[in-house]
């Protein structure tokens, strides 16, 4: 970054407290300072900024996202990859985690490939921080938008393979539990430092325990693609609901899961075990249409993806500040709790929460100013502002 950036007259909101009333000072990538009031030295030729009593939140994590404005991390192409960093960096995402489909093994190791290749250069827009292969290890019967072709038993040989070559790339692995292979796959990911989450999954909730009790730590978009909770039968809802050992991914977009279930959730989860995603397809933030996604057709209308053989949803057109803004006025989330959902849980659970996910003196500049009306004005990523894209 050029110069400093002060913000004034905001609500700053850190993990311990909202500062109202405070400032932040942003300088060479880093948040140098936050306080309340103003600080007592400033550069004299820092750019000032009256906030005039907005937030001030650190940038959305998004663990769980396959594309944006047209592209998909599938396309495992560097022009791809800008694209849907700079479509979701000008909604408030300051860091991603590239999400895969299922598909063939030869495609993902392609895409592990152009991802590991793009984080070793410098990255323009949102910075990804790591792979999100979701499948293809799940169950055909809770398949959802995946395509049934690429669908195998866990393949332990494919992730030793990928783990050498491709050291600390993939930050989390998806699959079906109750799957041949799954628990001693799933130890094998714990111990290699690689998250691993109940997906697209038929598990009951005893094999959902006994997968916690092997490592996984993980549910993917909590309700959907996953036996439901029943009061006798709680099935992998029940379990993710009540292990803490598990942290829950949501999809709030209203579509994917009724506002009273999120709320459950809320309740039921410590404030520390819940992750905000938007699981969104390459038609977030285009009109209405046909789309592909891993090979399917889908239809857009409204904003809904549905596949146009058999009407599952398809991922999302999501944004993470419309996230932001759903729960807050329809869940009755707090804006500081929805920053954690977002911001410190996602960090915490990718081990990069010493660097990012909450607004502390010498991480990254990773830091959104955020209008009281919750429109996003100001984006800074690793310092950089960055033009917001809605409108």
């Amino acid at each position: 970054m050029s110069k400093a950036v002060i913000v004034t007259n905001a609500k700053i909101v850190t993990e311990q407290e909202v500062i109202d009333g405070g400032y932040i000072v942003l300088e060479n990538g880093k948040i140098k300072s936050i306080g309340r009031g103003l600080p007592e030295q400033t550069d004299a030729g820092a750019e000032t900024i009256d906030a005039r009593g907005g937030w001030i939140l650190p940038g959305f994590i998004d663990v769980h996202v396959h594309g944006g404005y047209g592209a998909d991390f599938m396309d495992a192409s560097r022009e791809s990859l800008d694209t849907i960093t700079k479509f979701h960096s000008g909604h408030g995402t300051t860091s991603i985690v590239a999400t895969t489909l299922t598909g063939p093994k030869d495609q993902l190791t392609k895409v592990l490939d152009t991802v590991n290749e793009y984080m070793a250069a410098p990255m323009p827009y949102a910075q990804v921080v790591g792979v999100h292969l979701e499948g293809p290890f799940i169950n055909v019967k809770y398949k959802g938008a995946q395509n049934p072709a690429y669908i195998v038993p866990p393949q332990k040989a494919w992730l030793e393979e990928w783990h050498a070559k491709y050291p600390g790339l993939i930050r989390q692995l998806s699959l079906a539990p109750e799957t041949e292979g799954a628990l001693e796959l799933i130890a094998w990911l714990r111990q290699n430092g690689i998250n691993a989450a109940a997906a697209h999954t038929d598990a009951t909730y005893d094999q959902v325990i006994a997968a916690a009790d092997a490592g996984l730590n993980q549910a993917v978009h909590t309700f959907n693609a996953m036996t439901p909770i029943h009061h006798r039968n709680p099935g992998t809802a029940g379990a993710v609901l009540t292990d803490d050992r598990i942290r829950a991914e949501i999809i709030c977009d209203g579509h994917h899961v009724h506002p009273a279930c999120i709320k459950l959730l809320t309740k039921a989860k410590t404030d520390d075990n819940l992750i905000m995603i938007t699981d969104a397809m390459s038609a977030a933030g285009l009109e209405n249409g046909i789309y592909d996604l891993g090979g399917l057709a889908v239809q857009v209308s409204g904003g809904v993806a549905t596949l146009v053989e058999g009407n599952s949803l398809a991922g999302s057109t999501l944004t993470m500040i419309g996230a932001l803004r759903y729960v807050t006025a329809n869940v009755g989330v707090t804006v500081p709790q929805a920053s954690r959902y977002m911001s410190g849980n996602p960090a915490r659970q990718l081990g990069i929460f010493e660097r990012t996910g909450s607004l502390e003196a010498g991480k990254h500049a990773d830091v959104l100013l955020i209008s009281p009306d919750l429109t996003l004005e100001r984006i800074w990523i690793r310092g950089n502002e960055m033009k917001p894209s809605e409108g």
